[in-house]
Protein backbone atom coordinates (compact mmCIF):
# COMPACT_ATOMS: atom_id res chain seq x y z
CA UNK A 1 0.00 0.00 0.00
CA UNK A 2 0.89 3.43 -0.79
CA UNK A 3 0.93 5.24 2.24
CA UNK A 4 2.87 8.47 1.76
CA UNK A 5 2.37 9.44 -1.95
CA UNK A 6 5.09 12.45 -1.64
CA UNK A 7 7.70 9.62 -0.41
CA UNK A 8 6.76 7.52 -3.54
CA UNK A 9 6.80 10.21 -6.14
CA UNK A 10 10.11 11.31 -4.97
CA UNK A 11 12.12 9.11 -7.70
CA UNK A 12 10.05 9.48 -10.05
CA UNK A 13 10.54 13.59 -9.69
CA UNK A 14 14.06 12.99 -9.78
CA UNK A 15 14.23 11.09 -12.74
CA UNK A 16 11.87 13.85 -14.91
CA UNK A 17 14.15 16.83 -13.58
CA UNK A 18 17.54 14.84 -14.35
CA UNK A 19 16.13 13.95 -17.90
CA UNK A 20 14.55 17.36 -18.92
CA UNK A 21 18.13 18.72 -18.42
CA UNK A 22 20.16 16.14 -20.14
CA UNK A 23 18.10 16.38 -23.13
CA UNK A 24 17.82 19.73 -23.05
CA UNK A 25 21.69 19.13 -22.99
CA UNK A 26 21.68 17.61 -26.35
CA UNK A 27 19.67 20.24 -28.05
CA UNK A 28 22.44 22.93 -26.97
CA UNK A 29 24.77 20.60 -28.29
CA UNK A 30 23.26 20.29 -31.64
CA UNK A 31 22.73 23.86 -31.72
CA UNK A 32 25.74 24.54 -30.83
CA UNK A 33 27.74 22.34 -33.57
CA UNK A 34 25.26 22.52 -36.19
CA UNK A 35 23.31 25.73 -35.73
CA UNK A 36 20.10 23.50 -35.65
CA UNK A 37 18.69 20.76 -33.93
CA UNK A 38 16.03 17.80 -34.21
CA UNK A 39 14.66 18.64 -30.74
CA UNK A 40 12.79 21.72 -30.55
CA UNK A 41 11.56 21.80 -26.85
CA UNK A 42 11.53 19.43 -24.11
CA UNK A 43 8.53 19.31 -21.59
CA UNK A 44 8.39 16.34 -18.07
CA UNK A 45 6.10 15.78 -15.58
CA UNK A 46 4.99 13.86 -12.91
CA UNK A 47 1.68 12.40 -13.25
CA UNK A 48 -0.84 13.50 -10.65
CA UNK A 49 -1.68 11.50 -7.82
CA UNK A 50 -5.50 11.61 -8.70
CA UNK A 51 -4.91 11.04 -12.32
CA UNK A 52 -2.95 7.69 -10.94
CA UNK A 53 -5.58 6.50 -8.52
CA UNK A 54 -7.79 7.03 -11.80
CA UNK A 55 -5.96 4.92 -13.79
CA UNK A 56 -5.32 2.33 -11.41
CA UNK A 57 -9.17 1.76 -11.42
CA UNK A 58 -9.70 1.87 -15.23
CA UNK A 59 -6.34 -0.34 -15.76
CA UNK A 60 -6.97 -2.33 -12.65
CA UNK A 61 -3.73 -1.87 -11.35
CA UNK A 62 -3.41 -2.99 -7.80
CA UNK A 63 -0.84 -0.74 -5.16
CA UNK A 64 1.57 -3.90 -5.08
CA UNK A 65 2.09 -3.74 -8.95
CA UNK A 66 1.87 0.14 -9.38
CA UNK A 67 6.11 0.42 -10.36
CA UNK A 68 5.96 -2.43 -12.43
CA UNK A 69 2.64 -1.69 -14.29
CA UNK A 70 1.99 1.68 -14.76
CA UNK A 71 4.69 2.86 -17.25
CA UNK A 72 3.96 6.55 -17.45
CA UNK A 73 3.90 7.94 -13.53
CA UNK A 74 7.20 10.00 -15.18
CA UNK A 75 6.48 11.10 -18.28
CA UNK A 76 8.91 13.44 -20.92
CA UNK A 77 7.73 14.76 -24.38
CA UNK A 78 10.67 15.75 -26.98
CA UNK A 79 8.97 17.96 -29.30
CA UNK A 80 10.23 18.04 -32.62
CA UNK A 81 9.78 20.62 -36.42
CA UNK A 82 9.79 17.21 -38.85
CA UNK A 83 8.59 14.12 -38.51
CA UNK A 84 12.16 12.90 -39.83
CA UNK A 85 13.24 14.69 -36.58
CA UNK A 86 11.48 11.91 -34.98
CA UNK A 87 13.51 9.03 -35.91
CA UNK A 88 16.46 10.93 -35.29
CA UNK A 89 15.77 11.55 -32.01
CA UNK A 90 14.80 7.99 -31.09
CA UNK A 91 17.58 6.85 -32.80
CA UNK A 92 19.65 9.09 -30.22
CA UNK A 93 17.75 7.57 -27.22
CA UNK A 94 18.38 4.25 -28.54
CA UNK A 95 21.92 4.81 -28.00
CA UNK A 96 22.14 6.06 -24.76
CA UNK A 97 23.66 4.07 -21.66
CA UNK A 98 21.56 5.62 -19.17
CA UNK A 99 18.08 4.33 -19.75
CA UNK A 100 17.09 1.09 -20.56
CA UNK A 101 14.69 0.59 -23.44
CA UNK A 102 12.28 -1.53 -22.75
CA UNK A 103 9.32 -1.08 -25.79
CA UNK A 104 8.75 1.60 -28.59
CA UNK A 105 5.18 2.15 -30.39
CA UNK A 106 5.86 4.16 -33.74
CA UNK A 107 1.48 5.54 -33.41
CA UNK A 108 3.46 8.02 -36.08
CA UNK A 109 3.15 5.86 -39.18
CA UNK A 110 0.84 3.64 -37.18
CA UNK A 111 -2.19 6.04 -35.77
CA UNK A 112 -4.66 5.52 -33.67
CA UNK A 113 -8.23 4.89 -34.52
CA UNK A 114 -8.71 8.99 -33.50
CA UNK A 115 -6.43 10.33 -35.54
CA UNK A 116 -3.33 10.65 -32.81
CA UNK A 117 -0.13 10.27 -33.65
CA UNK A 118 3.28 10.41 -32.07
CA UNK A 119 6.25 7.69 -30.66
CA UNK A 120 5.93 6.33 -27.26
CA UNK A 121 9.36 5.00 -25.84
CA UNK A 122 9.19 3.05 -22.28
CA UNK A 123 12.28 2.73 -20.28
CA UNK A 124 13.76 1.70 -17.44
CA UNK A 125 15.71 4.37 -15.51
CA UNK A 126 18.20 4.34 -12.43
CA UNK A 127 17.78 6.81 -9.97
CA UNK A 128 20.26 7.41 -7.08
CA UNK A 129 18.72 7.30 -3.69
CA UNK A 130 19.71 7.89 -0.31
CA UNK A 131 19.23 3.85 0.26
CA UNK A 132 20.76 3.13 -3.13
CA UNK A 133 19.84 2.82 -6.73
CA UNK A 134 16.02 2.65 -7.79
CA UNK A 135 15.13 1.59 -11.48
CA UNK A 136 11.97 2.92 -12.53
CA UNK A 137 9.85 2.99 -15.26
CA UNK A 138 9.32 6.29 -17.57
CA UNK A 139 7.61 7.11 -20.97
CA UNK A 140 9.11 9.78 -23.68
CA UNK A 141 6.84 10.36 -26.46
CA UNK A 142 8.56 12.03 -29.23
CA UNK A 143 5.88 14.18 -31.67
CA UNK A 144 6.03 17.07 -34.21
CA UNK A 145 4.83 20.57 -32.61
CA UNK A 146 1.68 20.09 -35.46
CA UNK A 147 0.78 16.14 -33.76
CA UNK A 148 1.26 17.78 -30.14
CA UNK A 149 -1.05 20.41 -30.99
CA UNK A 150 -3.75 18.26 -31.94
CA UNK A 151 -3.32 16.16 -28.94
CA UNK A 152 -3.98 18.71 -26.69
CA UNK A 153 -6.70 19.46 -28.19
CA UNK A 154 -7.97 16.29 -28.36
CA UNK A 155 -7.09 15.72 -24.53
CA UNK A 156 -9.00 18.72 -23.34
CA UNK A 157 -12.12 17.33 -25.16
CA UNK A 158 -11.56 14.05 -24.03
CA UNK A 159 -11.40 15.04 -19.65
CA UNK A 160 -14.75 17.45 -20.88
CA UNK A 161 -16.89 14.72 -22.79
CA UNK A 162 -15.08 12.06 -20.18
CA UNK A 163 -14.26 10.04 -23.69
CA UNK A 164 -17.42 9.34 -25.27
CA UNK A 165 -17.31 11.91 -28.05
CA UNK A 166 -20.22 12.54 -30.34
CA UNK A 167 -19.70 10.99 -33.83
CA UNK A 168 -19.73 13.73 -35.87
CA UNK A 169 -16.96 15.65 -32.80
CA UNK A 170 -14.61 12.41 -33.54
CA UNK A 171 -15.04 12.38 -37.09
CA UNK A 172 -14.01 16.46 -37.00
CA UNK A 173 -10.81 15.13 -35.00
CA UNK A 174 -9.98 12.89 -37.31
CA UNK A 175 -10.22 14.90 -40.42
CA UNK A 176 -8.35 17.40 -38.21
CA UNK A 177 -5.77 14.82 -37.60
CA UNK A 178 -4.77 14.01 -40.73
CA UNK A 179 -4.69 17.73 -42.02
CA UNK A 180 -1.93 17.73 -39.19
CA UNK A 181 0.23 15.22 -40.73
CA UNK A 182 -0.34 16.38 -44.32
CA UNK A 183 1.09 19.69 -42.92
CA UNK A 184 4.00 17.80 -41.19
CA UNK A 185 4.83 15.88 -44.58
CA UNK A 186 4.42 19.61 -46.81
CA UNK A 187 6.87 21.35 -43.82
CA UNK A 188 9.53 18.00 -44.90
CA UNK A 189 9.02 18.67 -48.94
CA UNK A 190 9.94 21.95 -48.50
CA UNK A 191 12.92 21.45 -46.11
CA UNK A 192 13.66 18.95 -47.98
CA UNK A 193 13.87 21.82 -51.54
CA UNK A 194 15.51 24.50 -49.73
CA UNK A 195 18.04 22.65 -48.31
CA UNK A 196 18.67 21.07 -52.33
CA UNK A 197 18.21 24.55 -53.74
CA UNK A 198 20.94 25.50 -51.08
CA UNK A 199 23.64 22.59 -51.51
CA UNK A 200 23.18 23.56 -55.42
CA UNK A 201 24.01 27.13 -54.90
CA UNK A 202 26.99 26.16 -53.00
CA UNK A 203 28.28 23.96 -55.67
CA UNK A 204 28.07 26.69 -58.25
CA UNK A 205 30.43 28.52 -56.14
CA UNK A 206 32.80 26.51 -55.24
CA UNK A 207 35.95 27.50 -56.79
CA UNK A 208 37.51 25.38 -59.56
CA UNK A 209 40.11 23.22 -59.66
Amino acid sequence: MVEDWDKFLIPYKQAVDELKVKLRGIRAEFLKEDGQSPIEFVTGRVKPVDSIKEKMVRRHISEDRLEEDMEDIAGLRIMCRFVEDIYQVVDLLRKRTDINILEERDYVHNKKPSGYRSYHIIFEYPVQMLGGEKKILAEIQVRTLAMNFWATVEHSLNYKYQGEFPDYLATRLESAAEAAFRLDEEMSEIRDELNDTNKKTSDNHKPDD
